[in-house]
């Protein structure tokens, strides 16, 4: 069985999110999803997330592709989170596409698009400018 792990804030989740997850599943049998916690968005963003770390948890795993979740507390514990959910496969976005090549020692690194002209943030100063 092949585990495939990805990770991410999934706020205001959008059907970008959507695809990554589901093209994340397609690499393996089961899918290990790491939903950046409350405070690791504050430091990444500047900002907590509007959606609280327990919502998006369960957002997220609800999702039919996703067989587990947990949160993500720090960047730097990636290599720890791969080696204890046995991961086979990582999956990330392309923005972040060389940064976890070293991991290549322990498992197979996949960068994938990102959705055009779709993002959170983005979303976000949409929703903030019309109200």
């Amino acid at each position: 069985m092949t585990t495939v792990i990805t990770f991410g804030t999934f706020d205001v989740f959008h059907v970008g999110h959507l695809r990554v997850i589901q093209r994340a599943a397609s690499f393996g049998d089961r899918l290990v999803v790491g939903v950046s916690a409350d405070e690791l968005n504050m430091r990444k963003k500047g900002r907590l997330p509007v959606f609280s770390e327990a919502e998006r948890l369960e957002i997220v795993n609800a999702l039919k592709p996703v067989d587990e979740v947990f949160v993500e507390e720090s960047l730097e514990l990636k290599r720890e989170y791969i080696l204890r959910y046995d991961a086979q496969v990582l999956v990330m976005g392309d923005d972040w596409a060389g940064k976890f090549d070293d991991f290549g020692d322990i498992c197979t690194v996949e960068y994938l698009p990102r959705t055009p002209a779709i993002s959170t943030t983005a979303l976000i100063e949409k929703i903030s400018s019309t109200s």
